[in-house]
């Protein structure tokens, strides 16, 4: 019976870790090269047509867009290897002068190309054919073994459709919102105490190391834009992937002033240890301000995340509450400041420091920002689409289809990622 009970946890395990990118791209991988081989079994006349799985299982991608852009580049440096044998084999035969201008031929020609990460397979495919006997029918054999892999590789993400991995992203932001939260809760604790210069010191090296966390997301993110291209589940592709791409710019930027925060917070405590950094009454508005904008970098990175109109609504509430809130202590904050310089001015500069800093944060999560960010960047994108394709953009002009603006639609900021 325990036995039994222990069934859906395993199960909802399971469920989850099948979506997970590793064991997907294995699993794609291993299915797409098994495939090209059966059918390069067919068509090749090679007895071990090891190339068509050879390309499927470097051609499948978790996503679509990379799949395609993949497939592309890489059918091209076959290609382009096997025209370069041919041209060396009509010559030379294999010496090792011919295959030390082959492979420097084959890499200059794949940098023609523009094959891209695919340079060196210019100069494998060269090697490889030129290496055999009959040059006229391993050429052709091993273009015919490069269509099928490519065509399988395909055909596996567009028959098994491809993940949004939006979810792994969102997971990412939401993350580094709530470390950001708990770095400015510590520090928010120790400025009304009389720490020594090691510990603020310490806060310092945490915020500095949010620029490791800030890599990791940006490459779930990455992943994440590029599952969203030419996937035909999402409507609003476009849309998506601006939202979190402004939404991780922003963390970024907050981070970045948090880590001068952090300074700022190490220089005052150099100055005035061993006594607290600011005075009982300062140090209580300080820690309160701390608070509430960490509270409102978390509400900011659920509105980015929020996939329901519904949801995203109720959490921009909910930020702009926090920000104005955040603004009212700001406010309290300045005017005691200001009062204590008057009576002290030996530290106004690190004082306005703070104050500059704590505006930059709370400017950067202002909604109106965010939304005129949004506008401009989806206005960016549509006119970068435009001049990469003006013959197709000159055809829907004369077809008469309607071009539509992204300020015609629904508010960006109250929409889904």
């Amino acid at each position: 019976m325990q036995d039994v009970r222990e069934w859906p946890s395993s199960l909802a395990a399971l469920v989850r870790r099948h979506r997970d990118p590793v064991v997907v791209q294995a699993l794609r991988s291993t299915v797409a090269a098994t495939i090209a081989y059966v059918i390069a079994k067919w068509l090749s006349p090679e007895p071990a047509p090891l190339t068509a799985p050879l390309t499927a299982l470097l051609v499948v991608q978790v996503t679509l867009f990379a799949t395609l852009k993949t497939s592309v580049r890489r059918v091209n440096a076959v290609v382009a290897g096997v025209l370069v044998a041919i041209a060396f084999s009509l010559l030379v035969g294999l010496t090792w002068w011919s295959l030390a201008l082959v492979i420097l031929a084959g890499l200059g020609v794949g940098h023609l190309v523009r094959v891209d990460e695919f340079v060196v397979e210019v100069a494998i495919s060269a090697m490889l054919v030129l290496g055999v006997t009959t040059v006229g029918s391993t050429a052709w054999a091993r273009i015919v073994e490069t269509l099928i892999g490519a065509v399988v590789g395909l055909a596996c993400n567009l028959l098994l459709a491809p993940p949004v991995w939006t979810g792994q992203a969102s997971e990412s932001i939401d993350g580094l919102a709530r470390r950001m939260r708990q770095l400015m809760l510590r520090m928010g604790d120790e400025v009304t105490d009389g720490i020594p210069v090691e510990r603020a010191a310490a806060r310092l090296h945490e915020a500095r190391r949010l620029d490791h966390d800030i890599a990791d997301v940006d490459a779930a993110l990455r992943q994440a834009e590029d599952s969203l291209r030419l996937n035909p589940r999402v409507r609003e592709g476009l849309l998506h992937r601006v939202v979190l791409r402004t939404g991780l710019d922003t963390l970024e930027i907050c981070t970045v002033v948090l880590r001068v925060l952090a300074r700022t917070f190490t220089d005052l405590t150099k100055q005035r240890a061993p006594e607290p950094l600011f005075s009982p009454q300062t140090g209580a508005l300080v820690r309160q301000l701390l608070c509430e904008i960490s509270d409102a970098v978390v509400s900011y990175a659920v509105l980015v995340t929020t996939d329901v109109s519904v949801s995203a609504e109720s959490a921009e509430d909910r930020l702009a509450a926090e920000l104005r809130q955040a603004g009212t202590t700001r406010d309290k904050l300045a005017q005691v400041l200001l009062e204590e310089v008057q009576q002290d001015v030996s530290n106004w500069q690190l004082y306005g420091a703070v104050l500059t800093e704590v505006n930059r944060i709370l400017d950067e999560m202002d909604t109106e920002h965010r939304s005129q960010r949004l506008l401009e960047e989806l206005d960016r994108h549509t006119r970068e689409q435009r001049e990469k394709r003006p013959h197709l953009t000159r055809l829907a002009d004369k077809l008469g289809a309607p071009v539509r603006s992204h300020r015609n639609r629904q508010d960006p900021q109250r929409r889904s990622p």
